[in-house]
């Protein structure tokens, strides 16, 4: 949506006033969303190849559209670097009982800086980390009912302390929200 457009839309209202189009802008730019830049000052500092180095594990669940979790699981992973490559070693266990695995390999690269493969994401994940956040950007290929789904994740990590980070990842396809992963990775 062009910004000056919406602005120009509403003061041209018989009854806006200053106040109003100033609401507006402050309405508009508070849909853009956060950016890492915004967690720059957040202590600790969050780097990726001295959180994710040995053993570490997680807790989480997917929820749906309406907020219900359909599905929880645990990720024990091992993880390791060699100057700015990485290798996380994800082992998921599921509610259910389905086991999954998804080996990242990560590069981090200058400015906070991060990209990412792994096997089930679509090309290259691509990731900023600034203060104590890194947002991660990627699409995964998703079986689903015996279809593959390219699902497009927005995902962002807090680190708490040096041995606790949160996550959430919101995913969507075509535009359209399809749920969360919520997740709680603890350091060994």
């Amino acid at each position: 949506m062009n910004r000056r457009w919406v602005l120009k839309r509403i003061s041209s209202w018989p009854v806006a006033s200053a106040a109003s189009a100033g609401g507006a802008a402050t309405l508009l730019s508070g849909c853009a969303g956060p950016q890492p830049h915004d967690y720059a000052q957040e202590k600790p500092v969050l780097d990726l190849r001295q959180y994710f180095s040995g053993t570490v594990d997680a807790w989480g669940v997917f929820t749906d559209r309406s907020g219900k979790v359909v599905k929880r699981f645990t990720v024990l992973m091992q993880c390791s670097w060699q100057g700015n490559e990485g290798v996380l070693d994800e082992a998921f266990t599921y509610s259910d009982g389905t086991l999954q695995r998804r080996v990242w390999r990560i590069q981090a690269l200058p400015d906070g800086r991060y990209i990412g493969r792994a096997d089930d994401v679509v090309g290259e994940a691509q990731g900023l980390a600034s203060g104590n956040a890194l947002r991660w950007q990627y699409t995964m290929a998703l079986p689903v009912d015996g279809r593959v789904w390219d699902v497009q994740f927005d995902d962002w990590m807090y680190l708490m302390n040096d041995r606790v980070m949160l996550n959430k990842a919101v995913m969507s396809k075509w535009g359209v929200r399809l749920g969360e992963v919520t997740l709680s990775f603890t350091r060994r």
